[in-house]
């Protein structure tokens, strides 16, 4: 790059913003600059979008954003703006509504086109060069020569961003109730699409949907249909199983572009990681499966070793490309592994699927597997221990082969909603496993949080080189409210439960509005886009809106503060119409709609003993509780009152604030917390 000259991108944190700092293209990062130069020169901006882990962002820049030719054409027509969607969702989160409302398919590399005010009238996904080219003209002439029909016409998407979620998709509240009948009209709407072959859901390319299964989870402990148990089972297995899975080295590449998980797209991401490790950890609670334990352990074992800093941040990604190849790092030839594991070769290729012609690009072999390690060892005639030995050893040989190799590019900023959902995670994974260094590292990610990304009681977004960048959005807030109130659950530590309190303050404060319950993505004081928009559909993330609506559920509890309780029932009926017409893209949304009806436990254990209580309880799937323990004076509500009987650490199961007979066993309190108990008549204590 020496013979080039950089752009203004050059002096931004973002990896991804960095790796164009060099392209001929006159990029501008986004803000106030980049825009009032558009309306000084009453030039069109282009705005392209995308993310340091994004194969076809790459495969676009090397083929036009680095071709000079190209770049001329954008410098001249356009006032060129680069945005890293991870950095900045809000501006991403505009313009893919954008594109949808123009009818056009969603995705990254991200290229929309906007008036001198902002004002989106033309987009797109990725372009081949040519069809770039011709296209950057085409908008150019048109900008010119027919700019009337062409700012009607962002003027019309402009007024489509601005209406509400429910206007936009032509539905009306409705009144609503919770009833059984209901939530099985959910779970039956979600699982016509099951893929009851390979698991996941159909059509290909598949994504992991943690939400949807965790969804699963809940209505089967709710109805115990062994159809929606059969399929979680069945996809956790498969993913686990497949090349969406490393093998090798653990952890979950983001998607499958084929029906059986074998072909993954490489990239690794926090955010998949992390919510994957709490569905494995509650599924191993439902069924004690151990390959979702050894799934969660790796997995965690992956993030600690490849994404996390030495100051306990974790950093965003790894790329899918290393050596101008899209999974080369993690695929192997037959020629390669006979090389590396000699004469143990044709056992490894035959447990791990290799064959001579490959199965991947160039020769190259996914690693993947199709059948238990059970049913493995009685196939080959081996003891089970024998096998499990191997396999561990293969998985070292691998793994001292691959730190020879380039290794994929390392996105190493640190965003708070991603890293939340990490110290949910591994707050989780103590809470089913019990392992000590999952609570460690989950307590010091949480001091590393409010250490490093909060100044003067403001949270920040992302942060890099010693940095807070980006006042945080509402999905910051919400996922660390999240992980704050099951922090306090496995260490019953209730500043962290005070901290989600004030945090939730904060948010109702400043990202409410006074026409609806839902909240703004953005601020109150955040730099203005065209539109505010509200994140409502849960996608592989959630969305904003549902997490922090099953937050308020919780504190409602926690803080006996009806307000918060009210406020969550409010949002879920006001996206009910949605709900029902689509749970798939709403499953976060129907996971409150079961937590609502079925009645949220409120559970306090009091005494000298509240952690050994709180770890026999564990070893039980109870998805619909609040969890508070105390051996001192307490300032939560639901524990005032509660003390130990006959000097022993006591158990309280209440719903709707009314208790029933404090017991000292958790066998006891697990009866207590069966479904024919919520309706029970309670006596007030």
């Amino acid at each position: 790059m020496a013979d080039r000259k950089p752009n203004r991108l050059l002096h931004e944190s973002s990896p991804y913003l960095l790796q164009h700092a060099y392209n001929p293209v006159d990029w501008h990062p986004w803000g106030e600059k980049a825009l009032q130069r558009a309306l000084q020169e009453n030039k069109p901006i282009l705005v392209s979008i995308g993310y340091a882990a994004c194969h076809w962002c790459h495969v676009m820049e090397k083929q036009s954003f680095e071709k000079p030719e190209v770049a001329a054409v954008m410098n001249e027509h356009f006032v060129c703006i680069k945005v890293d969607r991870e950095e900045r969702p809000d501006v991403d989160a505009v313009y893919m509504e954008a594109l949808q409302a123009m009818g056009l398919q969603g995705g990254w590399p991200l290229n929309v086109f906007l008036t001198p005010e902002a004002k989106p009238f033309y987009g797109g996904t990725y372009f081949a060069p040519q069809k770039w080219v011709k296209l950057l003209k085409s908008i150019a002439e048109s900008y010119h020569t027919n700019s009337k029909e062409l700012l009607e016409s962002a003027e019309q998407f402009a007024q489509h961003l601005q209406k509400n979620v429910l206007q936009r998709y032509g539905l009306k509240e409705e009144s609503y109730t919770l009833t059984e009948k209901g939530l099985k009209n959910l779970y039956h709407t979600i699982a016509k699409r099951f893929d009851r072959t390979h698991g996941g859901f159909n059509p290909a390319p598949k994504f992991p949907m943690p939400a949807t299964l965790l969804f699963l989870l809940r209505y089967y402990h709710h109805t115990h249909d062994d159809t929606a148990l059969a399929q979680l089972n069945l996809t956790l297995r498969e993913m686990a199983y497949g090349g969406i899975y490393d093998q090798a080295g653990g952890g979950f590449a983001r998607y499958s572009v084929d029906a059986e998980w074998l072909v993954p797209h490489f990239e690794k991401m926090l955010y998949d990681n992390a919510q994957l490790i709490t569905l494995y950890s509650e599924a191993y609670q439902l069924t004690h499966e151990p390959l979702y334990k050894t799934i969660v352990y790796d997995t965690i074992k992956f993030v600690e070793r490849e994404l996390m800093s030495s100051d306990f941040g974790f950093y965003s990604s790894l790329d899918a490309d290393s050596e101008g190849e899209e999974g080369r790092f993690y695929t192997f030839t037959k020629d390669e592994l006979n090389r590396l594991l000699k004469s143990e070769e044709p056992l490894f290729s035959k447990y791990f699927n290799i064959t001579a012609a490959g199965n991947y690009e160039h020769g190259r072999n996914i690693l993947h597997r199709k059948i238990s390690d059970e049913a493995f060892a009685r196939e080959n005639e081996l003891e089970l221990d024998v096998l499990l030995d191997m396999v561990s050893s293969w998985k070292k040989q691998l793994m001292r082969c691959r730190s020879k190799k380039v290794r994929p590019a390392l996105d190493d900023k640190v965003l708070c909603s991603w890293n939340a959902l990490m110290l949910k995670a591994l707050a989780d994974a103590y809470y089913v496993f019990g392992e000590q260094r999952f609570l460690k590292l989950a307590v010091c990610n949480a001091e590393f949080i409010f250490d490093k990304m909060r100044y003067d009681q403001q949270l920040y977004h992302s942060y890099k080189n010693g940095t807070a960048t980006v006042p945080a959005f509402l999905e910051d807030y919400a996922q660390l409210i999240s992980a704050l109130i099951r922090l306090y659950e496995v260490t019953f530590n209730e500043e962290w439960l005070q901290q989600a309190r004030h945090c939730t303050d904060h948010v109702l404060a400043n990202f409410s509005e006074a026409e609806s319950e839902l909240l703004y993505f953005t601020s109150h004081t955040a730099d203005k886009l065209i539109a505010r928009t509200k994140e409502v559909f849960d996608d592989v993330i959630p969305a904003s809106n549902s997490v922090m609506a099953r937050n308020l559920h919780l504190l409602g509890l926690y803080f006996d503060e009806d307000a918060f309780s009210l406020r969550a029932e409010n949002m879920l009926r006001e996206v009910s119409p949605l709900l029902v017409k689509e749970p798939s893209h709403l499953s976060n949304w129907a996971i409150l709609y079961y937590t609502q009806l079925t009645t949220t436990a409120e559970v306090a254990i009091v005494g000298s003993n509240i952690a050994g209580m709180r770890e026999e309880l564990s070893s039980f799937y109870l998805p619909n509780m609040v969890l508070m323990g105390s051996s001192h004076t307490s300032n939560l509500p639901l524990l005032a009152g509660k003390t130990p009987t006959n000097g022993k650490t006591t158990i309280y199961v209440c719903y709707n604030k009314t208790c029933q007979q404090p017991v000292h066993k958790p066998a006891d309190a697990i009866k207590q917390l069966q479904p024919e108990h919520m309706a029970g008549k309670f006596a007030p204590l």
